[in-house]
């Protein structure tokens, strides 16, 4: 009995001894199991740090490249604007640019020997030649200049001033590495002008810049402030450096744009007038004014006749009286008529259908002069036919601000033609052979009245007035030539801005 509950009792001792080291094992086997299990966890963390830190750096990289090529890119642009600032000025004329203040020049640095105010004289086009030549002599001279002010007691009686017809800031910034200029004197110089006697004086006509240095600039130095009274012809033609007249050109075709308001209605004009096809400018001076001034009646009445001779008498600055009309005529001296230029166009083999816009005022006795050329070219166009009234309303007071119009539509058009030699024909030819020696006819009117005389009485047949005709203009479309030079009579010389043979490209003509 012992010895069987002896071995019961050992058999359940043994049982109760294993039965810990079962449970030990199953528990170490859990162990084991949660100790991989967070090892493998734990791994598994690394492994995603590592691939975010991975994503995050490439990432991260490529943003830097992004940024590098927009650096590099931007310092590329930098760099040709830079070289290339100012290139579009120098191929192209300023009354077709667009202009930002990152495209202005630096400053010229000098010392400045005093002040120059101006008063233009004259219409538009004859005040712009004035004020280009009044521009060089002030950068010549190291010399501050006051905006000019325009002519406001012309027969036009227009009250425009310079900022109404020309871009004034950009005038001042355009030029500003060559000259100083200021819309208005600077206030000690203004309490001056104010408080003293102002020195004023007309420059003597055709001068050149010797004059300007040893007469003019000791008396800018003594008074500080110096007023011109008047701008027009103050600067020769020839006898003046070439580094002048180059400056005198980049006054003229880059700094003088008209504002916006013109220049945007011009444009239009345009865009017309392409649109439909090729058109001529015929700059027709047939206005009563210059027919009375002129003091040529080919084809008036004894009535019409009358009527001129009392407006020129009543304007006293019109040194002309008593003027020959017919000899006048035969010397080449009077603009054409609306019938003598209807046969001169129709003998150049003009066609027919082209558009003429006639570029200038009213026609004196419109109705009865334009009926031959209206005949021979239907489409007779201009602006005021061109746009609505309400378009030109605030400009329709002002014949400058209209000349100004007029000016650019003549720049662009296919062919210009004036019937006179007056200051537009010269300016709108010079201009015209600065863009490239556009085709300009350049009517001789000497020959072409004899011409048409003798068409009329029946002398010569239409073939041979046609021929002659052609004949007489065959070098006169506004190719390359050399500007005359008149010793001792600079008037009769080419006018520098109809042949600013200095500035042109030694092209071929049209």
């Amino acid at each position: 009995m012992y010895n069987k509950a002896v071995i019961e009792d050992s058999e359940v001792n043994q049982k109760k001894k294993e039965k810990p080291k079962s449970k030990m094992r199953y528990e170490a086997l859990i162990n084991l199991i949660i100790e991989v299990k967070d090892e493998k966890l734990n791994d598994d963390a690394m492994e995603g740090d590592r691939l975010r830190f991975i994503m995050l750096a490439r990432k991260r990289s490529a943003m830097l490249r992004v940024w590098t090529l927009r650096v590099a890119f931007l310092i590329m642009l930098w760099t040709i604007a830079v070289q290339f600032r100012g290139f579009g000025d120098m191929v192209t004329p300023s009354m077709f640019n667009t202009h930002s203040a990152f495209s202005l020049p630096h400053h010229r640095i000098y010392e400045n020997n005093g002040y120059v105010m101006v008063s233009s004289n004259g219409g538009l086009n004859q005040m712009r030649a004035g004020i280009c030549d009044m521009v060089t002599i002030a950068r010549y001279l190291n010399v501050t200049l006051i905006v000019p002010e325009l002519d406001n007691t012309s027969f036009w009686n227009d009250h425009s001033q310079f900022k109404d017809i020309f871009d004034v800031d950009h005038f001042i910034n355009s030029l500003r590495d060559e000259v100083l200029i200021l819309k208005e004197l600077p206030p000690q110089q203004k309490h001056m002008v104010e408080t003293e006697s102002l020195s004023s004086m007309p420059p003597i006509s055709w001068s050149n810049m010797s004059y300007y240095y040893d007469v003019i600039l000791p008396r800018i130095k003594t008074y500080g402030v110096v007023h011109f009274t008047k701008s027009d012809a103050r600067l020769a033609n020839n006898g003046v450096p070439e580094e002048v007249q180059k400056f005198r050109c980049r006054v003229n075709y880059h700094a003088l744009r008209f504002v916006p308001p013109i220049e945007q209605l011009a444009k239009k004009i345009v865009k017309i007038l392409k649109a439909r096809g090729p058109f001529l400018a015929l700059h027709l001076r047939y206005e009563m004014d210059m027919v009375a001034f002129s003091g040529c009646n080919e084809g008036c009445n004894t009535e019409e006749i009358d009527e001129l001779t009392k407006m020129r008498y009543s304007y006293p600055w019109w040194k002309e009286k008593e003027i020959d009309s017919e000899k006048k005529r035969r010397d080449g001296l009077c603009p054409l008529t609306p019938e003598e230029t209807a046969l001169t166009l129709s003998a150049l083999n003009i066609h027919s259908n082209i558009q003429v816009y006639i570029a200038a005022g009213e026609t004196y006795k419109s109705e009865k002069r334009m009926a031959s050329l209206k005949e021979a070219f239907p489409n007779l166009v201009k602006k005021e036919t061109l746009l609505e009234p309400s378009e030109l309303d605030p400009f329709r007071n002002h014949a400058n601000q209209m000349a100004a119009l007029d000016y650019y539509v003549s720049i662009e058009s296919d062919i210009f033609i004036p019937s006179y030699k007056g200051n537009m024909a010269k300016l709108v030819e010079g201009h015209r052979r600065y863009l490239g020696f556009k085709k300009t006819i350049l009517l001789n009117r000497k020959p072409l009245v004899n011409l048409i005389d003798q068409y009329k009485n029946g002398t010569i047949s239409w073939y041979q007035f046609s021929t002659s005709v052609k004949v007489a203009h065959a070098e006169r479309v506004g190719n390359p030539s050399t500007r005359s030079l008149v010793p001792g009579n600079p008037k009769e010389e080419d006018y520098f801005y109809t042949n600013p043979q200095e500035c042109l490209s030694p092209v071929d003509g049209p």
